[in-house]
């Protein structure tokens, strides 16, 4: 495994870290515990020293397997988890600075520690961002010892580029894989000189870039990617990356002609997004253990040639820019 910097956290973390959203969320199936509980011991002992989790991960459930095992590990294992989705309605006047405390009070109890690594923002809407008291709460919390570091998790660059101006701001986690590449301009730009961390998310596009999926796939009724094609309930780029689907497996295709057959196409994607030395690490979900070593194995796999490095571009500006670039 290979570790980077997370910005002014000083932190080194596995640059192919873990994302929890698939081992406690809305993915088509229920949640298990013991399903999660294998895919982070085994992510820990492959050298994996960094997950992301939030609180309405299944309820809670998620941060509470997380914390379980970390704890019982004699590694050192960094945890980073979200709050605020759990807002009903979800608007900018619910967030509160009373309001946010008993979310992290709640985390701090489900994850069984007396201290979180990184607690951030759960993709807040926009007005947030404009909100200093809001920020200055975390600030507090630093001070009270609660929280180690914090940042955000933002669907719009222009959100990303707002919360840096607050210098508490430590991470950005933010939506870029090869169907996303609006964020290597001036967000990475501005990161890098504020030694701001960027956690890529979403690296598959929900499982597109993984080359498994064609027209006639399909999706339990209960999985994002049945329900949530077009937002219907949540910001829709957090579901195939905003990309429509049947275009997405055009751009995949193509994808495909500039790799060699016997080239996993997750490992091109994890690696494409590493070639961007401003990504402190990529988090992709994994619902198996298998999927999990897939994913590790991305650091042994014959690098991306900088010919296929403008090949993607070429790709991204044919299919998905016209679509997706303006909107987040």
């Amino acid at each position: 495994m290979n570790y980077r910097k997370l910005g002014k956290t000083n932190l080194d973390i596995s640059e192919i870290s873990l994302g929890t959203w698939q081992v406690g969320g809305k993915w088509g199936s229920d949640f298990s515990f013991k399903n999660a509980e294998n895919i982070i011991k085994t992510a820990i002992d492959n050298g994996i020293n960094f997950i992301d989790t939030a609180d309405v991960y299944s309820d809670g459930l998620s941060e509470k397997v997380v914390g379980e095992i970390v704890r019982s590990s004699n590694e050192e294992v960094y945890i980073a988890t979200k709050c605020g989705r759990q807002l009903n309605p979800h608007t900018n006047n619910a967030y509160t600075t009373a309001a946010l405390r008993k979310f992290v009070e709640d985390s701090l109890t489900n994850l069984g520690l007396d201290r979180i690594d990184l607690i951030q923002l759960h993709c807040p809407p926009t007005e947030v961002y404009n909100r200093p008291e809001i920020f200055g709460l975390f600030d507090d919390l630093t001070k009270e010892g609660k929280i180690r570091n914090y940042g955000v998790s933002v669907e719009k660059v222009d959100e990303a580029l707002k919360a840096i101006e607050f210098n508490g701001v430590s991470t950005v986690q933010i939506i870029f894989n090869m169907f996303r590449q609006k964020p290597n301009a001036l967000f990475f730009n501005e990161a890098k000189q504020k030694n701001v961390g960027i956690i890529a998310r979403v690296p598959l596009a929900s499982g597109l870039l993984t080359g498994k999926f064609n027209t006639d796939t399909t999706f339990g009724k209960e999985d994002h990617r049945f329900f949530n094609r077009k937002g219907e309930a949540f910001d829709k780029g957090e579901t195939f990356s905003g990309i429509d689907y049947n275009l997405g497996l055009q751009a995949v295709a193509a994808l495909k002609t500039i790799f060699n057959e016997d080239e996993n196409l997750v490992h091109k994607a994890l690696q494409w997004i590493l070639t961007f030395n401003e990504i402190s690490c990529v988090i992709p979900g994994a619902s198996s253990t298998d999927q999990l070593l897939s994913n590790i194995k991305t650091n042994n796999a014959k690098p991306i040639s900088k010919e296929q490095l403008t090949q993607v571009k070429t790709i991204y500006d044919t299919y998905i820019k016209e679509e997706v670039h303006h909107l987040w």
